[in-house]
């Protein structure tokens, strides 16, 4: 343990002498407090808050991550290249040792700079409310929709396979069976069909949504029912009226409390209720009534609805958040140390920065080869799309993603996270590196 320990200081005292450490680390230094006083977002102060958070954030994730991807290959290949290993390796220190004590050097280097600058983005973040003029109804919304943690529910998909059966049997039967069309499609077009009638409701009809489990932290908090409709006739002013019922619908009267509304379509709003209605089981229906003030069928999307509540506070959300990054950066110091056994310096920062880029847009990645996978089947199927999702899916686990919308970042996510990139795939490429140097030949001996 001492060699590893040794190795890993050395590398930390050789990172900290690289200008270009010293030039990111100055970088957020100086733009992290510009970016806290200089953006604005919507105007409002929760789009300042939403926009400092994910700008922010962005940028300490890149900059790190670029400076990890450099900083453990150059302290390997720079060793190699000057010749200065030939004193370490014929110390009594086995080549794993120095790998294990140069990536400890880097993770703690990492550590170290991610958890100043986490700090200087939580604490821009925790005192802009209090020097920005806001009124006291930003104040509320910013400590209901930012400062804090929500989980989502949403509704369970709706088991059509009877229906659909039934209907494909009667059109059989009635010999309405359009031509040209297979069993299999027929059944897809109706599965599509019957799904988005459960989801539409005509003048005067009305949607009824039961959860279980609804479990928030205070019963005397604020529950949000986030939903967006679309509608098959446009409204001359663009707005469907609604009425909502939330409560206890097993109840005889049901014990619900009605909200009217006037919402604009195909947008995202938030319907305030208190928290005490949801049943002490944690029981909570929601039903939605097409009011006949409207003249066209209203339609959910499937996401066109959630319950949120508030599940933790902001600062331990943030603290996942931040040990998300650390994880990212963990991955990426042993990527950079694997590259860094068998590549050059600068093969190896293109290998680790195509691996960087894919793995941050694996999703869009993902989705474009499955649109060229159809006169690609084989090719993609074996080679491409496992490849890719071997790699992390850093797009899918973006901190920002959870902080900017008040998203819980569970434990048990982050847990997931952890054991699949550190315990798994980190261990891996670390392994790999391993039994790569060890067969490396370092030097010959010429006679």
């Amino acid at each position: 343990m001492r060699n590893i320990w040794a190795v890993a200081t050395n590398t930390i005292r050789q990172a900290l002498r690289m200008k270009i450490a010293a030039v990111f680390i100055i970088l957020l230094i100086v733009l992290l407090p510009v970016m806290g006083v200089s953006m604005t977002g919507d105007g409002t102060l929760k789009g300042r808050l939403q926009t400092f958070v994910s700008y922010s954030l962005s940028l300490t994730n890149l900059l790190l991550s670029l400076l990890t991807i450099i900083v453990s290959i150059y302290t390997l290949t720079n060793d190699i290249k000057q010749r200065q290993i030939y004193t370490v390796i014929t110390k009594p220190i086995r080549r794993f040792q120095l790998l294990l004590g140069k990536l400890l050097g880097v993770i703690l280097l990492n550590t170290a700079l991610l958890a100043l600058f986490s700090a200087i983005i939580y604490t821009f973040t925790v005192y802009t409310p209090k020097i920005y003029d806001a009124g006291e109804h930003e104040l509320l919304q910013v400590e209901n929709e930012f400062f804090t943690a929500r989980a989502s529910l949403v509704p369970p998909e709706v088991d059509v396979t009877q229906e659909v059966l039934e209907a494909y049997e009667e059109r059989k039967k009635s010999g309405q069976l359009p031509p040209g069309l297979s069993e299999v499609e027929l059944k897809k077009q109706l599965t599509k069909q019957k799904k988005l009638d459960k989801r539409a409701a005509i003048v005067g009809q009305q949607l009824v949504w039961e959860f279980n489990n609804v479990k928030v932290l205070d019963p005397n908090e604020t529950l949000f029912i986030r939903y967006k409709y679309d509608v098959s006739i446009n409204p001359p002013d663009e707005q469907v009226y609604s009425r909502w019922d939330v409560g206890d619908s097993r109840q005889y009267p049901a014990a619900f409390s009605s909200f009217m509304r006037k919402d604009p379509i195909r947008t995202f709003r938030e319907l305030k209720v208190p928290a005490n209605l949801i049943a002490d089981d944690g029981y909570l229906a929601i039903r939605f009534l097409n009011v006949p003030l409207n003249d066209t069928t209203v339609i959910f999307p499937p996401d066109g609805l959630e319950v949120l509540y508030k599940a933790d506070t902001f600062t331990a959300n943030f603290i996942r958040a931040v040990l998300l990054m650390l994880f990212r950066l963990i991955f990426l110091a042993s990527l950079g140390l694997l590259a860094s056994t068998f590549l050059s310096f600068p093969v190896a920062i293109l290998f680790c920065l195509c691996v960087f880029v894919t793995a941050t847009f694996s999703g869009f990645c993902l989705e474009s080869f499955d649109y060229l996978g159809e006169n690609l089947t084989w090719v993609y199927s074996y080679t491409l799309r496992p490849i890719i999702l071997l790699l992390p899916q850093f797009d899918k686990f973006n901190p920002s993603k959870f902080l900017v919308p008040a998203r819980l970042l569970s434990w048990v996510l982050l847990v997931k996270v952890a054991g699949l990139m550190i315990c798994i795939k980190t261990f891996l490429l670390l392994l790999l590196a391993v039994l790569i140097f060890s067969f490396r030949e370092i030097a010959k001996i010429i006679i």
